[in-house]
């Protein structure tokens, strides 16, 4: 499995790829949406996680953008702000039937990015 982790706070996304990574994921992450699709050019991702509130482009936006690219990549919103229900109900369109809030579990992401992986939920 080879999962992206986009957020902008640097040190939680370096931190949850390093528990990713001693769990056998192969996770690459970046602090930008724009990073995010220049990341994509080189490698192919299964599944990206990522955070719904960033500076200039939004989790959800930057979805668009990576569904557009990768049809096939599957995708899961982490967020500090706001509940699962907030979420879902302004952002139903997104296509994200997983969800995390902040701080992440990492046993909650892990089980999270198996059952998307199991199941292929999240493909428009």
């Amino acid at each position: 499995m080879r999962v992206l982790l986009v957020d902008d706070e640097k040190e939680f996304v370096s931190t949850l790829a390093e528990r990713l990574a001693l769990r056998g994921v192969e996770a690459d992450w970046v602090t930008s949406a724009e990073a995010a699709l220049k990341k994509i050019e080189d490698t192919q991702y299964d599944l990206a996680v990522l955070d719904v509130k960033m500076p200039r482009v939004s989790g959800i936006e930057l979805k668009r953008m990576l569904h557009a690219r990768c049809p096939d990549m599957l995708f899961i919103f982490m967020t500090g702000h706001g509940s699962e229900q907030d979420f879902h109900a302004g952002s139903s369109e997104a296509g994200a039937a997983y969800y995390l809030v902040k701080p992440v579990q990492i046993e909650d992401l892990m089980r999270k990015m198996s059952e998307a992986l199991g199941r292929g939920e999240q493909r428009p």
